[in-house]
């Protein structure tokens, strides 16, 4: 059994190497059971536990078994012995990592258990230290697996929504919405903050679609020079303008028979937007200098990061495409919204930046740093955590990443969060759906790193913030507030809207680039100048 002395006389810092994994304890022993539950929580993983085999079994291929990390087997138990259960998972093509332990350690049992499907094998008594290096190790290589697996689905076009990470219940239902939306043929509108996901619900879309095994064209609006937009889109023949000195096939014939995602879709120029309308209603193209209309059979899924419907009403996107791309909405909620995504989505990042930077022995994140993930608002989403994990992987030293690898967002945490940081996305709810919640069920309540606020008196009426979207008319007294307050807070949420991106924050202004920069000096914003290249 393991040695349970060992185990409280381990310092915490030994003890508590990760926060991001759920590990499924099977022994028909209820002490060893217990004395199991007690290491792997002092591990900093969560556990559940199963009395056999026939129990574990049920777990593993019910709707359970998707939250399960690692399973630690016992091989000697009465109705379903351990040999049988794992046998059983693998044949139902449960690929979790097992961890086999016996109090019989012959060489007989261990090729048993490793034909069986086992990974790693155990022997009772297993010391603490021995048995949270096997876990680490193939929670590590399992991510590792995922994540390859993962890219190779998405460029043969197989991803399907199993191979989303994701433990948040606001994403079950993204992820409810996409499998009955791939069922059919119906033009799907996924809207979203940048870097939540949105190619990667589209790719499981198409995955899990009868065009699987057709292409799946991307294309991104917003990067397309608009004087190439249309002939990119639909083609051009030869000689049909100045350059044109040979036949080009468009994005829209390149996804014949399979499916074409327009990502960033409101940054089309409202002539190409006629032509994508005719081309939803008829099932043709024209392509640039065509004799006749071509005839294309794709499905289409378009995304935005910013609101269509404002679009519309701002008269920039056309109100008859509007309602031919949002037939079926998905809106994909920002990471701060399912903090409980965190770990895992950091598990895997880890996994894979270790494998590419040459660092093995970088193998989990200590519970300080993954609550002070979990603590950040994280303005970049999923794109932004990953990049963050990249750079503290490069920058680790030791076998765990720490809070002092992270020193960007340990500062933007330890200071109060820009009151423009929440985009619309995150106050959006869908009918009938509950408020995502803030932190995994039965995970460690994280470490709260900004700083106490002072007790004061409930704010009047005209203290209170105004929704996302909308400007303050009054100050706290109540009277009109002046204009320069007025022009450096539109000035900082348009910094904040467009992620930095000068050329487009003085485009949405209405100003000149110059005009920009002299008024972020005048209102002491100037270390935003310098980092459009950046953005």
């Amino acid at each position: 059994m393991v040695r349970i002395d060992t185990i409280k006389n381990l310092p915490e810092s030994e003890t508590m190497e990760s926060t991001s994994g759920k590990i499924l304890i099977v022994d028909d022993d209820p002490i060893q059971r217990r004395l199991l539950q007690e290491a792997v929580t002092r591990f900093g993983y969560r556990a559940k536990l199963a009395e056999n085999g026939a129990e574990a079994v049920k777990i593993m291929t019910g709707p359970e078994g998707a939250d399960i990390d690692l399973v630690v087997l016992d091989i000697v138990m009465p109705e379903l012995d351990g040999i049988g259960a794992l046998t059983q998972m693998r044949a139902q093509k449960v690929s979790t990592p097992v961890i086999v332990q016996t109090a019989h350690g012959g060489i007989d049992a261990v090729v048993s258990a490793m034909n069986a499907g086992a990974q790693d094998f155990v022997v009772k008594p297993v010391g603490p230290e021995r048995l949270n290096v096997s876990i680490r190790n193939l929670l590590k290589t399992s991510a590792l697996a995922d994540e390859i697996t993962r890219f190779r689905k998405q460029a043969s076009g197989t991803l399907t929504f199993a191979d989303i990470i994701t433990h948040s219940p606001a994403m079950e239902r993204v992820i409810n919405l996409g499998k009955r939306a791939a069922s059919s043929n119906i033009p799907i509108l996924i809207e979203g903050e940048s870097g939540v996901g949105k190619e990667m619900i589209a790719s499981a879309i198409q995955g899990s679609s009868e065009r699987r095994s057709k292409p799946l064209v991307t294309v991104n609006c917003g990067a397309i020079p608009e004087n190439l937009v249309e002939s990119i889109l639909f083609g051009h023949e030869k000689g049909a303008f100045t350059g044109a000195v040979d036949k080009h096939i468009g994005k829209f014939q390149e996804a014949h028979g399979g499916t074409l995602f327009l990502d960033e879709v409101g940054e089309l120029p409202s002539d190409v937007q006629v032509k994508l309308l005719r081309a939803l209603q008829e099932g043709e193209i024209d392509p640039i200098g065509a004799r006749r209309p071509v005839k294309v059979d794709f499905r289409l899924i378009s995304a935005t990061n910013r609101r269509l419907i404002d679009q519309v009403k701002e008269g920039v996107f056309r109100e008859d495409l509007y309602y031919r791309l949002n037939v079926f909405p998905i809106w994909i909620p920002p990471l701060r919204d399912r903090l409980e995504d965190i770990p895992s989505l950091t598990r895997h990042f880890l996994a894979r930046f270790a494998a590419e930077e040459g660092k093995p022995q970088v193998s989990g994140v200590t519970p300080d740093a993954m609550a002070l993930l979990q603590a950040y608002h994280w303005p970049g989403n999923i794109r932004q955590l990953e990049n963050t994990v990249f750079r503290a992987v490069v920058l680790c030293d030791g076998p765990s990443l720490t809070v002092d690898d992270f020193p960007q967002v340990a500062s933007a945490v330890d200071a109060p969060a820009p009151s423009t940081a929440r985009h619309y996305e995150s106050r959006r709810v869908e009918p009938g759906a509950e408020p995502a919640q803030t932190h995994a069920p039965h995970a460690p309540e994280p470490k709260r790193y900004s700083s106490p606020q002072p007790q004061t008196a409930a704010p009047s009426g005209f203290e209170l913030s105004a929704p996302f979207g909308f400007m303050r008319n009054l100050d706290n007294e109540g009277h009109i507030r002046k204009l320069v307050d007025v022009e450096e807070e539109i000035i900082r949420a348009a910094i904040n809207h467009y992620s930095g991106r000068m050329t487009e924050v003085a485009k949405r202004l209405g100003i000149g680039r110059s005009t920009l920069y002299r008024k972020l000096k005048e209102y002491g914003l100037e270390e935003h100048i310098g980092k459009d290249a950046a953005a």
